[in-house]
């Protein structure tokens, strides 16, 4: 791991955004995938669920990640359109956790992120009936072989149940590791416009 380097509220940016990007910028090249985060939502009735998923978007709008429409956390989102991610990088014992609004990105975006995808990960997307029954693994290799003969030569445009959904955030909270279990957390909370940053005990 390396060194722990001390947080506080006067070590942290005005903007959440800004000091997200620099601990990310700081973790590059310590982790094999630095834009995992964990994606937790909820259905109406409250249940949660939780699964890793990929940060694809990053910018002053919120944080985006794309899936099937027809998933699991698709449904729930549809029903509570509300959300935690949390990123955790190892090297550097820390962890961001930012809680939000969810909603879909507009066709356009989720059109030319798809375009961009290799080709063999756009025929699985339309290959893979994401968290529906599969009666083996045979079955969805066969639906890929067939897609990609019935594919080849052309253009693959996006499937309409796949897409990018974004989270607009309404709390930040960053978590530095300190020895003895006396870590820094600085919480950003919006307030009339601005973000405001607070100490929480650890």
């Amino acid at each position: 791991m390396s060194e722990l380097v001390p947080f506080d509220v006067g070590d942290a940016d005005a903007s959440p955004f800004v000091q997200f990007e620099r601990w990310f910028d700081e973790a590059r090249g310590s982790a094999r995938d630095l834009d995992a985060v964990a994606l937790a939502t909820a259905s109406a009735s409250g249940q949660p669920s939780l699964r890793m998923v990929l940060l694809r978007r990053r910018d002053a709008r919120g944080y985006g990640f794309f899936t099937n429409y027809d998933s699991h956390k698709a449904h729930d989102l549809a029903e509570n359109p509300r959300a935690a991610i949390l990123w955790f990088n190892e090297a550097h014992g820390r962890q961001v956790r930012i809680e939000g609004t969810v909603a879909k990105m507009e066709a356009a975006e989720s059109d030319e992120y798809f375009a961009a995808r290799p080709r063999a990960h756009q025929i699985g997307a339309i290959a893979s009936r994401q968290s529906s029954v599969l009666g083996s693994r045979g079955e969805l290799e066969a639906r890929v072989i067939e897609l990609t003969a019935r594919y080849e030569g052309v253009e693959i445009a996006r499937p309409a149940n796949w897409g990018g959904y974004r989270l607009t955030p309404t709390r930040f909270e960053f978590w530095q590791m300190r020895e003895d279990r006396l870590h820094d957390r600085v919480v950003y909370d919006p307030a009339g416009g601005a973000w405001t940053t607070v100490r929480y005990c650890p």
